[in-house]
């Protein structure tokens, strides 16, 4: 009888609707939506969508797919997160890094792209289901911070080829950037000219942003700083809009002065499963467990940073909003994005910090902001792709080093420098090896960092005082790979004489153990050992 009382009390939790709020967080804000917040979320939604366009063409050019490919996987991300994500802020879609990953992974390839972008998915919304969320504290603070510099520098860089118009410059980054100043003499002034005025004039309208204050309360000044402030954060549709309209007119005349985007396909993607398989140029069939082993490592290393990246987001602006975020439903709201992107012809995406901060700053109220974004990225779509032929490669690639450029942090350096200098070991392993091939770069870093989290495991500091009695004291706990150190410290300070030690722990992981190890052999040469022990937990081991 209890059993089964237990069963019918276990089935109606996972039935209750306090379970289906926490699967779907939509439940949680929408009974209480109303007018103002609708206002809101419209006005954020428009000017995230007009940032959104730009930046969707630009970074399919960094993953080295057709530009259609940045819009394709723009949209979904809106209504998928409306009704699984926790954060209000967040929005979901192409970022720089996930394009360089997917670069680097696919080769250029759609087909391989958007079969990726399925099998991320996939493995994200396991490790939410699983509850697996704590696997990303692995992945430390200087790993994270050489990754982002080092893609940072390889994006920007990458797009010096764009502003110059050279042609044939291959991807790998060192082979990159010799043959980018080989071929400087085969640049087009038109493409130069450009392209050097679309980053004047998108650093100027940054630091315009940035430099407004609200000193002044007059209304001329009120409506001043918000015409500023929206030309501002709308600076790269409107940057792309204008060189597009200075290609198009050129173009008319029968002058090919810039290096433009050119045909694009039209209109909607169609919703349709994902390859599993690919065709060669020679007609040979490459496998599903073919094109898998050819991902390699990257299967691996993408869906954790997709993940890493966007949660890092959310805590941020969580934080700075006060409210909470629930870091597994974050997975499966990424995960469920990614999976059914993949039925649209759209590659991997995470959350956009830029596009987020935009979101944040108009004063989006929830997640249904990234409805409206969507719509505008589907209305680019559905209407405006013969346009896009017109857009100069110059211009986009002009907002990719202007939207990268903040995330090389060189006072990073500094502060790892001052705080602990051993951090910077591996900052600069994952900032030199991302430079040979991306994922190597995140898998050695997290390495030397997983190597020095264990060799202080098994090498804590130990403090030694002699006041008639020998003191030892640990400056972290003592674990099982610390044993053979600590016998063999024991040894050195105290076999000298015949001394009492005391030996002073926070706290002691698996003491029996430790015990049986170490302290023996301190009474079988005469020593007589006292542990304090600090905490009761470490007692009742």
């Amino acid at each position: 009888m209890e059993r089964r009382l237990m069963r019918r009390q276990s089935a109606r939790r996972c039935c209750s609707y306090n379970t289906l709020k926490a699967w779907l967080p939509i439940l949680s804000w929408l009974p209480k939506y109303n007018l103002k917040w609708l206002k809101m979320d419209v006005l954020a939604g428009l000017t995230v969508g007009l940032t959104t366009v730009p930046q969707a063409l630009a970074y399919a050019e960094v993953a080295g797919l057709p530009v259609q490919f940045g819009l394709y996987s723009a949209f979904m991300g809106g209504f998928i997160y409306t009704f699984l994500g926790t954060s209000k802020d967040v929005t979901l879609g192409p970022t720089a890094i996930m394009s360089l990953l997917c670069s680097s992974v696919v080769g250029g390839e759609p087909h391989r792209a958007v079969l990726l972008s399925l099998l991320c998915g996939l493995i994200q919304a396991v490790m939410a289901l699983l509850r697996l969320g704590f696997l990303l504290d692995f992945i430390s603070f200087p790993v994270i911070k050489g990754f982002t510099c080092a893609a940072a520098v390889t994006i920007g860089f990458g797009q010096v080829k764009n502003i110059l118009g050279i042609q044939g410059v291959p991807q790998q980054f060192f082979l990159e950037v010799y043959y980018t100043f080989h071929k400087i003499p085969e640049a087009r002034i038109g493409d130069v000219v450009l392209g050097l005025i679309c980053l004047a004039l998108l650093v100027t309208l940054m630091f315009m942003k940035s430099s407004l204050t609200s000193d002044s309360d007059s209304t001329c000044s009120m409506y001043a700083r918000k015409v500023v402030w929206a030309v501002a954060t709308m600076r790269n549709a409107a940057v792309v809009i204008a060189a597009s309209l200075i290609a198009f007119s050129w173009e008319t005349y029968g002058n090919h002065v810039f290096t433009i985007t050119g045909k694009t396909t039209r209109g909607l993607p169609p919703f349709r499963p994902p390859p599993t398989s690919d065709t060669t140029a020679n007609g040979t069939v490459i496998s599903f467990g073919e094109i898998v082993e050819d991902f390699g490592g990257g299967l691996a290393v993408i869906p954790f940073m997709g993940l890493l990246e966007s949660i890092a987001i959310a805590k941020a602006f969580a934080s700075q909003n006060d409210y909470r975020i629930d870091a597994n439903q974050e997975l499966l709201a990424i995960g469920v994005t990614n999976i059914m992107g993949s039925f649209v012809s759209a590659y991997p995406v995470t959350g956009s910090f830029g596009r987020t901060a935009v979101n944040s700053q108009t004063g989006v109220c929830t997640p249904a902001g990234g409805v409206v974004t969507s719509v505008i990225v589907l209305l680019s779509l559905a209407f405006l792709m013969p346009a896009f032929y017109y857009i100069p490669k110059a211009s986009l690639a002009a907002v990719i080093i202007c939207a990268v450029a903040p995330m090389v942090d060189y006072r990073v350096v500094a502060k790892m420098w001052r705080i602990r200098k051993l951090d910077l070991l591996p900052f600069f392993v994952t900032f030199l090896m991302s430079f040979w091939e991306v994922q190597y770069g995140i898998v050695g870093g997290i390495a030397v960092s997983g190597a020095l989290l264990l060799y202080s495991m098994a090498r804590p500091q130990i403090e030694v005082t002699d006041h008639g009695v020998l003191v030892m004291e640990l400056s972290s706990g003592l674990t099982f790979p610390a044993t053979e150190y600590l016998s063999h410290t024991i040894h050195t300070r105290a076999l000298q004489g015949n001394e009492m030690l005391d030996s002073l722990c926070g706290h002691i992981s698996v003491f029996p153990a430790v015990y049986l190890l170490v302290f023996p052999q301190c009474l079988r040469r005469g020593l007589w050992c006292w542990t304090a022990l600090t905490s009761a937990s470490s007692i009742t081991q």
